[in-house]
């Protein structure tokens, strides 16, 4: 049985917004309810049973690597998967096209480069932390430079996707945004601060299966839904262009098709071969075999689950042209695309299943934190407190301070859920994406030039990554300047900063390295 809700105009923290949102009376039911804190507890649950063989610090951080490739594989995917994702791309869908999915298909290239060269780079090394080895080859401020961004990044992304789970489940569950906020990112704190990676990648592959369930029910009710069945759905959805993957024109000032490529290719590529999260992962397979097969794994599940993902955005399209009475509020409006979808959740799906989507979109928020907390809290002990506070640390005094490590992260990144709560006219998403753009826009370039052979200098390096992040802050933040700098605007679509950042890193970096030719070593000495 079905549930139908209206929906009433609400204030909200961050201004005035017209939302789906329901009279308390009417919201989900208790066993939806039931189900969403049964998932919660679950998760801690399993944080418990695998923190009790976290007895050092190597076992927290890297799980003694021995787990199985089909594990790391499902937990290299549910990092791909956030909350945002689970939402943003229906709606994305819903309002558009299928121009966005291109994103996810370059991931298949990215991941052949990823095993045929970065993850035996990185099992050869031995060492957990993902920028060692920036260290050795450009010196402390590489090391110290990449660990900063990383751990910015993850604070402010745990924050972003802490914020958009509780305000889009606010409505659907009748909780106030604060107690959302600390019920996600409490949950995921627990059992990452208990289990560590070890409880991470289970948890991943539990979260994994249970936002694919849901996904894959949001779709077969929404294909019985539509009253003309799926073959003329379809035929429907290609004469509507709601199927197109894109503009194929050569324009780099919208998201055309080959700027989505090209903005994919270099994102998928810095994800696999500089992010701590991922790095972390390789080490935690059983032998060079499994971490392969791992990459292989996580990129291949992406692929199709993002369709579906799609999927569901140009059903809900169809299924509420066919049913527009249902989709309306009772102002008689309809909501926002990105609301859609949660709505859906809410009034459409039977009593139970809803409770599972809404596991669903918590499992694919909670993957991509815990693995932010597990990755930020292993840059600390191995870059910052091994080198500069306590190099004597010992196994088990190493294990503290990742525990304690992991419960800042956590705390901050709450703490940024809880300031986004205040912003009232930046949209969430709008932040993430600039501060993302230039807080990494150095780090693939970085990695690159260090790969690229001995002429590359330490002077060199850090000339690039200046150049690649002026750049980026000119490409991100240039086109909010007042009119009258209209002629020092950028042009460039956002999604090509990542693009031009890495290219002006290699350009700039080379060129610096010719012209310098040391005559010594060129490898800076660690310090």
């Amino acid at each position: 049985m079905c549930r139908r809700h209206l929906g009433v105009t609400t204030n909200h923290p961050s201004g005035t917004v017209r939302s789906f949102i329901m009279p308390p009376n009417e919201r989900l039911p208790v066993v939806d309810l039931g189900v969403l804190l049964a998932y919660l507890a679950a998760m801690v649950a399993m944080g418990w049973w695998f923190g009790r063989r976290a007895r050092g610090a190597d076992q927290f951080m890297a799980a003694g690597g021995k787990i199985p490739a089909w594990a790391v594989g499902l937990s290299i995917f549910g990092t791909f998967v956030s909350s945002i994702s689970f939402l943003a791309l229906p709606g994305k869908a819903y309002a558009t096209d299928w121009s966005a999915f291109v994103f996810s298909l370059v991931i298949a290239p990215a991941a052949w480069i990823a095993v045929r060269w970065f993850v035996p780079f990185y099992r050869r090394g031995k060492e957990v932390s993902a920028y060692d080895h920036l260290g050795k080859r450009f010196g402390p401020w590489a090391r110290n430079y990449a660990v900063g961004c990383y751990m910015l990044t993850q604070v402010a992304r745990t924050g972003v996707i802490l914020y958009l789970l509780a305000l889009a489940l606010a409505p659907l569950t009748g909780w106030d945004i604060h107690t959302l906020v600390l019920v996600g990112g409490g949950a995921v704190l627990l059992y990452s601060v208990i289990g560590g990676m070890e409880a991470v990648i289970w948890t991943d592959v539990v979260q994994s299966v249970i936002f694919i369930g849901g996904s894959l029910a949001c779709v077969l009710v929404l294909l019985a839904g539509l009253p003309d069945g799926p073959v003329r759905a379809a035929r429907s959805a290609v004469s509507l262009g709601k199927l197109s993957l894109g503009d194929p024109a050569l324009d780099f000032t919208r998201a055309t098709v080959w700027v989505i490529i090209l903005q994919g290719l270099v994102v998928n590529l810095r994800n696999f071969g500089i992010d701590q999260s991922y790095v972390q992962r390789y080490a935690t397979a059983r032998d060079d075999g499994a971490a392969r097969r791992s990459v292989w794994l996580g990129a291949g599940l992406y692929i199709p689950v993002s369709a579906m993902f799609f999927m569901t955005g140009t059903l809900l399209y169809l299924f509420y042209r066919a049913h527009p009475e249902w989709l309306m509020d009772g102002s008689g409006a309809a909501p926002k695309a990105d609301e859609v979808f949660p709505r859906f959740i809410a009034t459409r799906l039977p009593v139970g299943l809803g409770g599972l989507v809404l596991a669903a979109v918590f499992a694919a928020a909670q993957s991509t934190i815990s693995g932010s907390l597990n990755g930020c809290a292993t840059l600390w002990l191995c870059d910052v407190h091994r080198r500069y506070i306590n190099p004597a640390t010992d196994d088990q005094g190493g294990l503290r301070v990742l525990r304690l490590a992991t419960v800042v992260c956590g705390v901050l990144g709450t703490l940024a859920a809880w300031a986004l709560i205040s912003f009232r006219n930046t949209p969430a998403l709008d932040l993430w994406w600039a501060l993302e753009g230039v807080l990494t826009s150095g780090l693939l370039g970085l990695f690159l030039l260090g790969r690229s052979g001995r002429r590359v200098t330490a002077t060199a390096a850090a000339a690039g990554v200046t150049a690649g992040t002026l750049l980026t802050v000119w490409l991100v933040f240039s086109p909010l300047w007042p009119d009258n700098f209209n002629a020092w605007k950028s042009s460039f679509h956002i999604l090509m900063a990542p693009v031009l950042a890495t290219m002006t890193i290699l350009l700039v970096g080379g060129a610096v390295a010719l012209v310098t030719r040391p005559a010594t070593q060129n490898s800076a000495k660690e310090i």
